[in-house]
């Protein structure tokens, strides 16, 4: 297990007195492994890939955080170190290879340096987030969870069509709404529970919106997007435009 040095932040909270009744969070928001970790023995280059985090997701969220007039709050570490979005007994917390790379760091992490990473920075990005929902419940609001994400436009040599993808579980309360105002004009390729399916038991939606029984909703953007400030404000612009009259009637 490497050395510990100075705490590194397992997450930044922003618009943090923003409206209790929304909650955004972004789990792959940044590429950030500490220095202790020695880049989990990658070349730097990786660092810049979707095996490490969600190209654009965190500057969608923070546009869209300030256009909602609601908190954020986006994971401070790297996938590659542990996945947030993953239930904490998942075989694939801690990836070992990720899309065909060889994470020489993770190949012999065991239950001892898993469950230290879960303490220092899974942890810790949860909480903040219960912490946010039990904060809004005792002002006796029931918060929407919105959760952010990118994809890669290709997938093992395949094209993605779809420029965005709501994925949902049982929960259709702001899916079924959002898919239906973002199909409203014919010009977007969206897709339902695509590139990703919304099924999967123990991620971050899974813990904080379905078995807390609030509103969900995570919303994947394509990368090609979203890669610059401009492209993420765009987005950031429409989901706000579509959103603001779901949300509207889910408080009402």
């Amino acid at each position: 297990m490497p050395k510990k040095t100075q705490p590194h932040p397992a997450f930044s909270l922003i618009h943090a007195d923003g409206d209790p009744s929304v909650l955004l969070v972004c789990d792959h928001a940044s590429n950030a492994v500490p220095a202790e970790f020695n880049g989990l023995g990658l070349p730097p280059e990786a660092f810049t890939r979707h095996i490490a985090y969600d190209i654009g997701a965190a500057q969608v969220t923070a546009a869209l955080s300030r256009l909602l007039n609601a908190p954020a709050i986006l994971a401070g570490f790297s996938r590659l170190l542990i996945d947030p979005n993953r239930g904490a007994d998942d075989p694939t917390l801690v990836m070992k290879l990720s899309d065909g790379a060889i994470i020489p760091g993770n190949r012999h992490a065991d239950a001892a340096v898993i469950a230290d990473r879960i303490a220092r920075y899974y942890r810790p990005y949860h909480q903040a987030i219960a912490d946010r929902i039990a904060a809004a419940r005792a002002k006796g609001v029931a918060p929407a969870i919105l959760s952010l994400h990118s994809f890669t436009p290709v997938f093992q040599g395949r094209e993605r069509p779809w420029r965005i993808g709501i994925l949902w579980d049982r929960d259709a309360r702001i899916a079924a709404p959002l898919l239906a105002s973002l199909r409203a004009d014919g010009k977007l390729c969206v897709g339902d529970n695509q590139p990703y399916s919304g099924e999967l038991v123990g991620d971050c939606m899974y813990q904080h919106g379905t078995m807390n029984r609030l509103p969900h909703v995570l919303i994947e953007v394509r990368q090609d997007l979203i890669v610059d400030k401009s492209g993420a404000e765009h987005w950031a612009q429409l989901l706000a435009e579509v959103l603001q009259p779901i949300l509207k009637k889910l408080e009402r």
